[in-house]
């Protein structure tokens, strides 16, 4: 059977026998036309698929070589990429596969993607996205955040649901700019959108085992088929991930003490039913976490910048606790009924729920300076002893979508549809005495949050000519949060805090239009406008202060134009977009200062623009290359805006005080935090025919320029630049029903240390990324 480097993403799930020429696969356009259906309801293929056979071959476009097609419902439609008209990136196959290795999370995306950063104050759980430079620093666990992630068709509100395993995937399409008409609230800033691999009439499946640096045990297996034929199909996968600690803990001899290690065990079963016009799909999923929080350390940041000469990546001095478990389970039921031809009705319903608890030694480091001077202190000075927990000893979300989708109505095409959302989130929020024997508790606050939101949607496409498409949509949200806060003990004093309650009630219409036109027959010209927002927020971390404070809906308008084109008789895949955004009362969390609360605005507006280039290239037999690039401009526009600025010493502001002697700074001007200018990212593969089998490398790099880690800036609490590279080098053959490969890989393999965030309210605490890791790993796909 011919295969080739023109459907290498298809290959590359598995271990290819040989990298032999063959036709390309055809365009969507020419293979089927696309459907008004979700990729929960046909569960389409990351790739087209390889044309095997002479017949299928004739049917394919002879004359294009190179880049394989690929299929995305960015639109809710099965669509070539190529033909959406927006700005649109996935990450598949063995960039998936590559990527995550060595036990990476969901903040394995950042820089991977243009336009895309990721970092986390809690480790292996809660990360927060940002895309183009739109996110959310809030370390709360009730934070909203404008990126949102939609697994498997159900959206995960609560940033603990959105640090969810990645594995068995298909792939993950990045959508930037506002995606509201379709995906409704809080989706300002974009979508993340993972699918699953999904149960087939054929038997199929795969194991990987990987071992590898500080005993790092990888162990991820998949199957699937047909149960009862052409009636019942399953899909069972499982992920297990454990590594040792390998930070240090001079402090504590004891090395159940160390730190950054984890246990993370997490499976997916999958049913599909056919019954003649009718299938159904269940989605039974969990998660279990035992490991360690994020790791601060103590004045790591020199004044002026960069690490000081207490910075060591694999030591840290804490006199506190260190601890973090999540347990999470959910399930989804997808019901589509083809009603004709050219109608359906999809019905999407999910239920999460999780459980977790979080907690460090804030402070980083050990001792306080208001001890006598003989009790020992350090890294540096810290000013006093800050150790917390947070927990979630309940999160219930509950969705239900239905959507009717039609298509070829002579030139129309639509979709509306329904959204219910509600959420039930209780947060314990606790205090620690690290001087004291035992660490007993010494403050404890509780907060309870309920979301309701309902929504109703509607889409059209009009094919206005051969050349010209157009594309609208609108949506009606309205949303509803009740919260409570209350303090029965104050870690520094206060007097208990009765329960204090607020309400916020919003509603808002988001919609966007679009316009396709076919310059040539591989090149396309694409505008967009885009309306959405973001719910209004609310937030009473009333643990060390008595506010409660919220934040009104944002609203962006977003303007991009792109061009999307084969070239090179499809050699090369081009896809370049600019765009431009206005958000009017954009909410920020003003995270830390002197005082360490987390306080909740609302800027008068922001604005932001630049570009995004996508390339994917196949110049030659066997090798085949990605890159991307770039340009995200923020700037927030706010005269009188102000935010407290860090209590640490030793701290060079670079922003005005409002009044001297306050610390109040003025933030007009600044770019948003974590936003970095450029971002850069390379992969290159190449295999050569080896034997009966496949040598190949496959190498890949990720570059970011500064970042700024709070809304006012300063010269210590900001990162110059982060660089990450991978390689990954390995053998593959088939060996009768079976394709087995073998690889090593390294990640980090410069072990860059990077700062990716910071704590200001004790010292210059920072925390860093993942350090150079090794692996060996074999995997065998049938």
């Amino acid at each position: 059977m011919n295969r080739s480097y023109l459907a290498l993403a298809a290959l590359l799930s598995a271990a290819p026998a040989a990298a032999q020429e063959a036709p390309a696969a055809a365009d969507a356009s020419e293979e089927a036309p696309a459907a008004p259906a979700d990729a929960a309801e046909e569960a389409p293929p990351a790739v087209a698929p390889v044309v095997d056979d002479a017949d299928d071959a004739d049917d394919a476009d002879d004359d294009e070589s190179g880049v394989e097609q690929i299929i995305v419902t960015a639109t809710r439609n099965r669509e070539d990429l190529q033909d959406v008209p927006g700005s649109v990136d996935i990450v598949y196959d063995e960039k998936l596969t590559a990527l995550t290795a060595s036990g990476a999370d969901m903040r394995f995306i950042a820089g991977r993607v243009p336009s895309v950063n990721a970092e986390s104050s809690f480790g292996r759980v809660f990360p927060r996205f940002y895309i183009r430079g739109l996110g959310n620093t809030d370390f709360d666990l009730n934070a909203s955040q404008p990126v949102s992630l939609v697994y498997d068709g159900v959206v995960m509100e609560n940033p603990i649901l959105k640090g969810f395993p990645v594995f068995d995937l298909d792939r993950v399409e990045v959508l930037r700019g506002p995606q509201g008409t379709l995906f409704g609230r809080n989706t300002p800033a974009g979508i993340i959108k993972l699918e699953s691999k999904r149960p087939t009439d054929e038997l199929e499946g795969y194991v990987r085992q990987a071992y590898g640096a500080f005993n790092f045990v990888d162990t991820e297996a998949a199957v699937g088929g047909p149960i009862i034929e052409d009636i019942l199909a399953g899909r069972a996968s499982i992920l297990f991930q454990q590594r040792d600690d390998w930070v240090d803990n001079d402090r504590i001899t004891d090395t159940d003490v160390d730190l950054e290690g984890f246990r993370d065990f997490a499976g997916r079963g999958q049913l599909l039913l056919s019954l003649g016009a009718v299938d159904a799909l269940l989605n039974v999923h969990g998660r279990s976490l035992d490991g360690a929080a994020r790791v601060f350390r103590a004045n790591a940041i020199a004044t002026g910048g960069g690490a000081s000469e207490f910075f060591d990546r694999e030591t840290v001095s804490h006199d506190g606790a260190n601890q973090q478990t999540v347990d999470t389970y959910g399930a989804m039921l997808e019901i589509t009924v083809a009603l004709s031809e050219r109608m359906e009705l999809v019905a999407i319903t999910g239920f999460e729920h999780a459980e977790s608890y979080s907690r460090g030694d804030i402070d980083g480091g050990f001792g306080a300076a208001f001890l006598p001077p003989e009790v020992p202190m350090g890294p540096g000075v810290i000013p006093f002893p800050s150790e917390s927990a947070d927990g979630v000893p309940a999160l219930d979300q509950i969705s239900q979508e239905i959507r009717l989708a039609a298509r070829d109505f002579g030139p129309f095409g639509f979709q509306v549809g329904g959204f219910f959302f509600s959420e039930d989130l209780r947060i314990d929020s606790f205090s620690y005495d690290s001087l004291a024997d035992g660490r007993p508790e010494n403050g404890r606050a509780e907060q309870r949050q309920q979301t309701t939101a309902f929504a109703g949607f509607g889409s059209a496409t009009w094919q206005i000519l051969a050349p010209l498409q157009l594309r609208a949509g609108v949506r009606y949200s309205k949303d509803s949060k009740d919260f409570t806060a209350s303090r029965s003990v104050s870690p520094i004093g206060a007097d208990p805090l009765p329960e204090q309650s607020r309400t916020l009630d919003g509603d808002f219409v988001s919609w966007d239009a679009s316009l396709t036109y076919a310059l040539a027959d591989d090149v396309n010209l694409y505008t967009r406008v885009a309306r959405g927002f973001r719910a209004p927020s609310i937030q009473g971390r009333v643990l060390f202060g008595d506010v409660i404070s919220t934040a009104e809906a944002e609203k962006i308008m977003s303007y991009e134009a792109g061009v999307k084109s084969r070239l090179f008789g499809g050699a090369l895949r081009a896809n370049l977009t600019g765009y431009y955004f206005q958000l009017d009362d954009q909410q920020l969390t003003a995270v830390g200062g002197a005082g360490n609360f987390n306080t909740l605005i609302n800027a008068e507006q922001s604005t932001g623009y630049g570009f995004e280039l996508d390339l994917a290239a196949a110049p030659v037999d066997g090798l085949f290359i990605t890159a991307g690039l770039s340009l995200n401009h923020t700037e927030i526009n706010d005269p009188d805006l102000t935010v407290v600025g860090g209590g640490a010493d030793g701290l060079t502001f670079l922003d005005e005080e409002a009044e001297p002697g306050t610390n109040l700074r003025l933030i007009d001007g600044n770019a948003l935090p974590h936003a970095p200018e450029w971002i850069a990212n390379l992969t290159a593969r190449y295999g050569l025919a080896l034997g009966e089998g496949e040598l190949f490398a496959f190498a890949d790099l990720a570059w970011r320029s500064e970042v700024q880690f709070f809304l006012y800036e300063t010269e210590e609490f900001r990162d110059d630049s982060k660089l990450e590279v991978g390689l990954r080098v390995g053998y593959g053959q088939s060996l009768g029903e079976f394709d087995v490969q073998g690889a090593v890989f390294v990640r980090n393999l410069l072990d860059d240390a990077s700062f990716t965030g910071g704590i200001d309210f004790n010292n210059r605490t920072g925390f860093i990324n993942e350090p150079r890791t090794w692996g060996l790993e074999l995997q065998a796909n049938f």
